[in-house]
C-alpha cells in the first residue's frame, strides 16, 4: 500500500467549511478519505460539499461544537451512518482581539470554548468509533490545529487566542499519552500565516511584512496544510504521537 492512500478511511473535520479546514478536507480527500465536514451553519457546510465533492465522497454535518453537548450530538450523527472513524481533525476556532485593558471574560469564555474544551470533548465522543478503526500497525488519528501564536508571544493583542492554542499543543501531548494505549495517535499542526477569514484583515494590512518574515518569503498555500493533514493522517505518519509541527514557512522557529 501507498504510504500515503487514505483509501477507505473514514475522517472528520470539524470547521470544515473554509481556510485551514477546507484545505485540510481537500487532501484528504485526495488521497482517497471520505470526509465529513462540519461548521456551524448548515449553508456553509453545502458550500463546502459543491466545492468539494470533486475530490471524492464528502458530506456535510453541522454542529456548534463549543458545547459538549454538541460535540456528542456530532460523534452520535456519524456513529449512525459509519462503524468506524479513522481520522478526527480538530480545526474548528475562533479568535478575538482587544487591548489588555478592556478585554473582557466573554472573549476568554467564547475561544477557550471552541478552540480548547472542543478537542477535548469530541476526542472523547468520538473515542468508540476512534478505538474501532486503530490498529498496531496504522492507528486511528487524532489531528489537533493549534497555531505558531501558542509556540510564540504574538504581536496582537489576542491574549485567549494564543493561550487556548498554547493549551491546545499541551493537551495533545497529554492524550498522546492516554490514547497511545488503545491504538490512537494524537497529534498537533501549528499553523503560520494562511489565507483565511480569520487572517484577512491582517494579511490585507500586512501580508507582505508577514510573508517577508519568513525564511521562505511567502504565506502558506493550501497544498501546504493539505499536505501534512495527509502525512498525518496515513500510513506515512504511523509512529508519530505527541508532536506540534510548525507548518509556518520556518517563523515560528526562526523569528
Amino acid at each position: 500500500m501507498h504510504l500515503f492512500d487514505l483509501t477507505g478511511k473514514v475522517a472528520v473535520v470539524t470547521g470544515g467549511t473554509r481556510g485551514i479546514g477546507l484545505m485540510m478536507a481537500r487532501g484528504l480527500l485526495q488521497a482517497g478519505a471520505a470526509v465529513y465536514v462540519s461548521s456551524r451553519k448548515p449553508e456553509a457546510g453545502e458550500r463546502a460539499v459543491a466545492e468539494l465533492s470533486q475530490f471524492g465522497t464528502v458530506d456535510s454535518i453541522p454542529a456548534d461544537v463549543s458545547t459538549e453537548a454538541e460535540c456528542l450530538r456530532l460523534a452520535t450523527e456519524v456513529g449512525r451512518r459509519e462503524e468506524r472513524l479513522h481520522v478526527l481533525v480538530n480545526n474548528a476556532g475562533a479568535t478575538w482581539g482587544e487591548p489588555f485593558a478592556t478585554f473582557p471574560a466573554s472573549a476568554w469564555d467564547k475561544v477557550l470554548d471552541l478552540n480548547l474544551k472542543a478537542p477535548f470533548f469530541l476526542t472523547r465522543a468520538f473515542l468508540p468509533l476512534l478505538e474501532a478503526a486503530g490498529t498496531d500497525d496504522d492507528p486511528a488519528r487524532v489531528v489537533n490545529v493549534g497555531s505558531i501564536d501558542g509556540l510564540h508571544a504574538p504581536s496582537l493583542p489576542t491574549y485567549s487566542y494564543s493561550a487556548s492554542k498554547a493549551g491546545v499543543h499541551h493537551l495533545t501531548r497529554v492524550l498522546a499519552k492516554e490514547l497511545g494505549p488503545k491504538r490512537i495517535t494524537v497529534n498537533a499542526v501549528a499553523p503560520g500565516p494562511f489565507e483565511s477569514k480569520m487572517m484577512a484583515a491582517t494579511l490585507a494590512a500586512h501580508g507582505d511584512e508577514i510573508a517577508a518574515s519568513s525564511p521562505l518569503g511567502r504565506i502558506g498555500r493550501p497544498d501546504d496544510m493539505a499536505g501534512v493533514a495527509v502525512y498525518l493522517a496515513s500510513r506515512a505518519g504511523a509512529y508519530v504521537t505527541g508532536a506540534v509541527i510548525p507548518v509556518d514557512g520556518g517563523r515560528a522557529t526562526t523569528l
